[in-house]
């Protein structure tokens, strides 16, 4: 059995929310976009891209990597069209984080600084590679984890979806096991929680088997706690 959780947040400073979010237990078909461009238009741009993923998943019976990213660059060209033919939504984009459990394992594709987390036999790892700029002077080693934590321009996108026609998309799978947990979360969460309080917070899921707390919704609260200097978005899927 899985049981899954979401929660969504404006936050404390921002006028609205340009995160969407897609939560289908049903189809065990998950996702999160944080959407970026004026006048609303990142909530324009991350909702078509929930849009696309659920019209074009929710209904496949067999999966494969190949099926998250071609709807993925589905979603790149609905976005790309709406910017043209809208001039107020242009340069509107969106990072994207997806997941999909099919036959015990967990398929997913990503662009930007969204991210993909698994936490298992008491350890979290980060599935997911950020495509931001500072990620890239973490990769080089010209800036540590914590610099990068508090970088003035750590929210600078080198990867995101409806910026360009020609878009890379990572993907991946692996085997789930029994007691996994997975963790998709915009970049509001990461900038505001530790990994450590993320794990805490996952450990304890795990173990409310049958209650009703809701580890997303403590999560966007221990954001909004820190500060929630942006919109937060969780979705959290406990497998058993």
């Amino acid at each position: 059995m899985t049981r899954a959780y979401w929660a969504s947040d404006v936050g404390c400073v921002r006028a609205h929310n340009e995160d969407s979010c897609l939560s289908l237990p049903e189809r065990q078909l998950y996702a999160v976009a944080d959407g970026m461009g004026g006048q609303a238009a990142g909530e324009v741009a991350s909702s078509l891209m929930t849009e696309v993923l659920r019209d074009d998943l929710s209904a496949l019976d067999s999966f494969g990597e190949e099926d998250l990213r071609r709807a993925v660059m589905h979603a790149n060209e609905r976005i790309l069209w709406e910017a043209e033919t809208n001039p107020g939504k242009k340069g509107m984009g969106t990072t994207v984080t997806v997941l999909k459990i099919h036959e015990g394992r967990a398929l997913w594709a990503h662009v930007g600084d969204s991210r993909l987390y698994l936490y298992r036999e008491g350890s979290l790892g980060q599935v997911t590679q950020d495509h931001s700029y500072v990620e890239s002077l973490v990769s080089q080693g010209s800036l540590t984890e914590e610099e990068a934590r508090n970088h003035p321009q750590k929210n600078m996108l080198l990867r995101a979806v409806g910026v360009e026609k020609d878009l890379a998309v990572d993907t991946g799978s692996f085997v789930l096991q029994p007691e996994d947990v997975l963790l998709l979360a915009t970049d509001g969460l990461m900038n505001m929680v530790e990994d450590r309080d993320i794990a805490t917070a996952l450990e304890e899921a795990k173990a409310r088997s049958g209650e009703i707390e809701d580890p997303a919704r403590e999560l966007v609260q221990e954001a909004l706690a820190a500060g929630g200097s942006d919109n937060v978005t969780v979705i959290v899927v406990v497998h058993s």
